[in-house]
């Protein structure tokens, strides 16, 4: 196997990608600062909301830091496929934060709501917090950006996680300008149990991803249906198949497997040569920004019936 792709310029691949991790933690300080300021002038539940979910965006980012670091080592003895799947631990770890915000939102809700109380200061509180929330878009779409570029599961989630704290925000913004309109503070705990919804839903798909990336999902299926038409053809032509192919995705780096058959008179050399064309193909292909491939072929003669024992996803293989 072979570990290929470049990656573009600009440092370490460490720091390319950890610097949008030090960028997410100086703006979830900074949020939260503005955030916390705002609920405490007005009383907001549904803005303490938003400044604890501020929160959670620190703890996510720190630990997306760490995970950056550690998914950017080298493949070693103990881990010769390389350490990328921690990007996973990072996703899922937000998602876990993200949920225990979603839960404590709720209860906060829920309590307001059976305890009504007077907001104030509201022109002060909307004041502060559409500033933070104007970061938080701002930051949100670097990291969207650098995540595609780097092929980075981490920071795809942190700005996926920033962009539906912006929209969370404009929901209590405009709850909160119905309640300086109408007089009804209801309308406050409300719109902060929708809040809550919205940040269960966020650390569901966090989650769920997270789960599915540490259970080596296969590429996507379009991808898939491109890798099949490209070794239809470059063994079709030459008389040769291919089968059992395997692939899967650890945040950056993709690995793709495939079984060769040939006839059974080709010499070494030539199904060597088919081997290296087909793998360095395949990388092409595969040679997204911030994305590695690792393919490996396993060459068999068409005419032994014990090369197609292992065609299909059968456990007894």
């Amino acid at each position: 196997m072979t570990p290929t792709g470049a990656l573009p310029p600009g440092g370490s691949p460490a720091h390319r990608v950890t610097r949008y991790a030090w960028l997410s933690i100086a703006t979830a300080l900074t949020t939260m600062a503005l955030k916390a300021a705002a609920a405490a002038a007005t009383g907001s539940v549904s803005l303490l909301s938003d400044a604890l979910e501020s929160l959670v965006n620190l703890a996510g980012a720190a630990f997306t830091l760490w995970m950056l670091r550690l998914g950017a080592e080298p493949p070693d003895e103990r881990h010769a496929h390389g350490h990328e799947k921690a990007e996973y631990f990072a996703s899922g770890f937000e998602g876990l934060l993200i949920l225990i915000a979603g839960i404590a939102t709720a209860v906060a809700a829920v309590d307001r709501l059976l305890n009504p109380a007077e907001l104030g200061g509201l022109s002060f509180g909307v004041a502060i917090s559409t500033v933070a929330t104007l970061l938080n878009l701002a930051v949100a779409r670097v990291l969207l950006d650098a995540g595609r570029r780097h092929g980075s599961v981490a920071l795809s989630a942190d700005g996926a996680h920033l962009m539906t704290d912006v929209w969370t925000t404009f929901g209590v913004l405009a709850g909160l300008g119905l309640v300086s309109a109408t007089g009804a503070d209801w309308l406050d705990p409300a719109l902060a149990l929708v809040v809550a919804a919205h940040i269960l839903l966020t650390a569901w798909r966090l989650l769920s991803g997270a789960a599915d990336g540490l259970m080596d999902a296969a590429l996507p299926t379009q991808t898939l249906a491109d890798l099949e038409r490209l070794l239809d053809q470059l063994t079709q032509p030459r008389g040769a198949q291919w089968h059992a192919l395997r692939t899967r995705v650890a945040a950056t780096r993709a690995f793709v497997s495939v079984h060769l058959l040939v006839p059974g008179d080709w010499s070494v050399h030539d199904g060597h040569e088919l081997c290296e064309e087909i793998e360095a193909a395949i990388r092409g292909a595969l040679n997204a920004p911030g994305t590695r491939a690792t393919v490996l072929t396993h060459l068999e003669p068409l005419e032994d019936p014990r090369a197609y024992a292992d065609q299909h996803l059968d456990p007894g293989h």
